[in-house]
């Protein structure tokens, strides 16, 4: 048996927050961003508007649909607005102690049927689950970026998620049009056990010399037909996601195969964590990106 949903309420206004918003909104729910800055919803808002507004332009969306999605979200600093919500998506950073923080002071404001579902992209379900009060009604709800394009959602049970909380997850990721994958509870779940890795052996091949950025790439990209080569898309998912993902890796699973490569660690100490903060292994301060090694 599943629970109706009809409000959703997502925790973060960064960018998966933002495309799981956008979804949920064209798919008929109603959608509340709880985020800690004021500035940080109203920049995630004009986000999903322009995401919308491509789409539309594009011929994929009508604009009454867009004006329809975007009539249903709302957003605010105040965590009691989730209070009504009947599931809540954590979005936040890929940090087990600020996720932990945050089902703190968000489960004494759900309602005790209310599911809450995490997007980490790497951590312990059942280890997340055990942090709040309904480990029975929380699992991995795990969206690919950039949410609104890509097809993908892995769903992932803790140890105590229940079958009602799983059939559930089930129907809301379909009713998105997205396909689903079920992973077991293991470090990095599917697509970033075997995606992460790559990018690191891409890194170290940088690191050894063995090719330029540009090398690495375009072989990647006309050598196995990638849409974009490993270090392009290291930079697209954020330097600093990288590196969290494989020290879970090699946390998790004790094999040295998951050593995050020096050069990633480097590169994130120096804060060029890719497009976002506008350099990585490109620099994206100019026109076109530039390779920075």
């Amino acid at each position: 048996m599943t629970v109706t949903l009809k409000n959703i309420g997502i925790i973060g206004a960064g960018q998966m927050g933002c495309g799981i918003a956008h979804v949920s909104a064209l798919a008929g729910y109603k959608v509340h961003i709880y985020d800690l800055s004021q500035s940080g919803i109203e920049a995630g808002l004009a986000t999903i508007n322009g995401n919308l507004a491509r789409q539309v332009s594009h011929g994929k969306l009508e604009d009454e649909s867009r004006k329809n999605a975007l009539s249903k979200i709302s957003g605010s600093t105040d965590i009691n607005d989730l209070a009504s919500m009947d599931l809540v998506i954590e979005a936040a950073t890929e940090n087990e102690d600020i996720k932990r923080k945050i089902y703190a002071q968000v489960c004494p404001v759900l309602k005790p049927e209310a599911l809450l579902a995490t997007n980490t992209s790497s951590l312990s379900i059942t280890r997340l689950a055990s942090a709040t009060d309904r480990p029975e009604q929380f699992m991995g709800i795990h969206f690919m970026n950039p949410v609104p394009v890509m097809k993908l959602v892995e769903l992932v049970r803790g140890i105590a998620t229940g079958e009602k909380t799983f059939d559930t997850a089930k129907g809301y990721v379909r009713s998105l049009d997205k396909a689903i994958t079920v992973a077991e509870d293991f470090p990095a779940f599917i697509v970033n056990r075997i995606l992460l890795p790559m990018i690191n052996e891409a890194i170290y091949t940088l690191y050894e010399g063995v090719g330029t950025v540009e090398a690495i790439d375009t072989a990647m990209k006309l050598g196995a037909n990638h849409p974009m080569g490993p270090l392009q898309l290291a930079d697209f998912i954020g330097l600093d996601t990288c590196l969290s993902i494989m020290q879970v890796l090699h946390d998790g699973l004790a094999d040295s195969k998951y050593r995050p490569c020096p050069l990633l660690v480097k590169y994130v100490e120096a804060g060029w964590l890719g497009r976002k903060s506008g350099r990585g292994f490109y620099d994206y301060r100019g026109e076109t990106p530039v390779p920075t090694r």
